[in-house]
């Protein structure tokens, strides 16, 4: 596999990190996964300005960071794994982190260069979850309150994560105060009286790129749309639940901790969703066999 680490391109197996990183010290980075279909990079500018916003929270230099040269290598990467053909779908992962510097806990001087590492990964639908919706259970949302900065310090929701697996289901959904917030990897949707919420913008969520364009697909097919919480004590009311993520798309949920939504099966909003992006990103989604 072809990566790029600090302005060389090199097979996976040749890239080096020094012990000293604040990556890998401290967790003290930002990152981005962009979906990639045909070659072409889906949503570039969404991704783009989270990470400046990202980088500019967390005080990391980056100044030398262009988006132009950020395009050119995620071209490279896709070309270069055989990952920009018209038929391709894959994700290109970029991590910027604060560079090498003795540890500890201050930010090093201004002559700490940041690390920035990326890679292209083939990407394939899972068409029969998709189609046929997942289970998830719940948890406490107890990470740090700066949820909006998509940090490489995952570890919150590695646990989440894990969670789920442990469960045997696909997905944690975490509350906090009472509030349905998102999942481990991903945004959350619902419908409640035939009206679509998700947690409204705030520290406490990730500003999803696929949540934005699902916002503006909502309004677009005339589904009532709210930015509001779904509190625990509304569950039971629950027509539909669903993810969204760069590589989650539109992801049902049929069942939360063991308790059908709605009718137990994939709902109607979610689907003219699903089927609204898939559009919109270029991609047929073949028939369940």
């Amino acid at each position: 596999m072809l990566v790029y680490l600090d302005g060389q391109f090199m097979q996976k197996e040749e890239a080096k990190v020094s012990v000293d990183d604040r990556g890998f010290l401290f967790g003290d980075g930002v990152y981005e996964v962009t979906r990639a279909i045909g070659g072409r990079l889906f949503e570039e500018e969404g991704h783009w300005n989270r990470l400046r916003n990202g980088l500019r929270e967390l005080e990391i230099r980056a100044e030398q960071i262009d988006r132009g040269r950020v395009r050119e290598i995620y071209e490279h990467l896709l070309r270069g794994n055989g990952l920009a053909e018209t038929d391709s779908d894959a994700t290109v992962y970029l991590q910027i982190t604060r560079g090498c510097a003795p540890r500890s806990h201050a930010f090093p001087g201004p002559d700490c260069v940041p690390t920035l590492y990326a890679f292209a990964a083939p990407f394939q639908i899972p068409v029969d979850l998709r189609r046929a919706g997942v289970d998830a259970v719940s948890l406490p949302d107890i990470r740090w309150a700066r949820c909006d900065i998509k940090t490489i310090n995952l570890l919150p929701n590695v646990v989440a994560k894990q969670r789920a697996v442990a469960a045997g289901v696909w997905e944690s959904v975490m509350f906090r105060d009472g509030a349905m917030t998102e999942g481990s990897a991903t945004n959350v949707f619902g419908v409640i009286d035939g009206e679509l919420r998700t947690y409204p913008l705030s520290n406490y969520i990730l500003p999803g790129i696929t949540r934005s364009v699902i916002v503006t697909l909502a309004r677009d097919l005339g589904i009532p749309f709210r930015e509001r919480p779904i509190f625990s004590h509304e569950i039971g009311r629950l027509e539909e639940l669903f993810l969204t993520g760069t590589t989650t798309d539109v992801q049902p949920i049929v069942r939360l901790d063991g308790r059908a939504i709605g009718d137990g099966v994939v709902g109607s909003a979610a689907s003219a969703l699903q089927e609204a992006l898939m559009e919109r990103m270029g991609i047929a989604l073949a028939p369940v066999a």
